[in-house]
C-alpha cells in the first residue's frame, strides 16, 4: 500500500514539473506574440533654419505593429505638401542587427504624385547606419520627379549620447549643393530624443536642423 501511495505522489510531482516546463517553454513564444500584437508609435517635429529662406517645421508620425508600418509626413517632399505611407517591416541579426522597410506613399499638396521608398538601418556595437529614401513620381510635372534621401552614420559612446555624420538630398528648399553633408549630435532621455544637425559648414552659411521625437 505504501508503495502505491509513493508511486502516486511521484506521478503527481512529475506531472507538475512537466506542466511547469511547458509553461516555461511557452513563455518566450507568448512574449513574442504579445510584442507582435503591440502597437508602437513615434511623433517627431524637425525645424529647419535655412539661410536666405523661411524657417519651417516638418512633422512626422509613425505607427508600427508587427510587420505593418504606417507613416504620415508634412513639409518633407515639398512645403505645404503631405504624404501617407504603407510599409512592411523586416528585421533580424544578433551582433549585426538590421531593419528594412519597403514603403509606398501617396503625395498631395504643392507636389502631387506617388513614391516608392525604403527605410533601412544597421546596428553593430555602438555604431549605427540608417537611411531613408524615396523617388517621387510627380503626376503634375515630370520635371518635378526627384529622389529624396536622408542618411546618418553615428556612434554612441553612452546610451544617452551620439554624434556622427549626416547627408540629405531634398527639394523642400533651394540649395547650391545637390547632396548636403553635415554633422549631428544627439541626446536621449527615456522616450524623448533630441538631435541637432549642421549642414554645409564649408559654405559660409550653414543650414541648421533641430529634431525632437517622442517614442511610445
Amino acid at each position: 500500500m505504501r508503495i502505491v501511495i509513493l508511486l502516486g505522489i511521484g506521478m503527481v510531482v512529475l506531472a507538475s514539473k512537466a506542466r511547469s516546463g511547458e509553461t516555461k517553454d511557452l513563455a518566450p513564444e507568448l512574449a513574442t506574440e504579445a510584442n507582435e500584437k503591440a502597437w508602437s508609435f513615434s511623433l517627431s517635429a524637425t525645424t529647419y533654419v535655412v539661410p536666405d529662406f523661411q524657417e519651417y517645421v516638418q512633422p512626422t508620425f509613425t505607427a508600427d505593429r508587427g510587420w505593418l508600418h504606417l507613416e504620415t509626413r508634412y513639409n518633407y517632399e515639398n512645403l505645404h505638401t503631405g504624404s501617407l505611407w504603407l510599409g512592411y517591416n523586416f528585421s533580424g541579426g544578433e551582433k549585426l542587427e538590421w531593419e528594412f522597410t519597403p514603403i509606398l506613399g501617396g503625395i498631395f499638396g504643392d507636389t502631387t504624385g506617388i513614391a516608392p521608398g525604403y527605410k533601412v538601418s544597421f546596428s553593430y556595437w555602438k555604431l549605427e547606419l540608417s537611411s531613408e529614401g524615396e523617388f517621387v513620381f510627380d503626376t503634375r510635372d515630370k520635371e518635378g520627379s526627384f529622389f529624396y534621401n536622408w542618411s546618418e552614420l553615428s556612434i554612441s559612446p553612452v546610451d544617452w549620447f551620439r554624434f556622427g555624420l549626416v547627408g540629405q538630398r531634398t527639394r523642400a528648399y533651394r540649395s547650391d549643393v545637390d547632396i548636403q553633408r553635415g554633422l549631428l549630435i544627439g541626446f536621449s532621455h527615456k522616450k524623448v530624443d533630441f538631435t541637432s544637425y549642421a549642414f554645409n559648414l564649408d559654405h559660409g552659411k550653414p543650414t541648421w536642423v533641430f529634431a525632437i521625437s517622442l517614442n511610445f
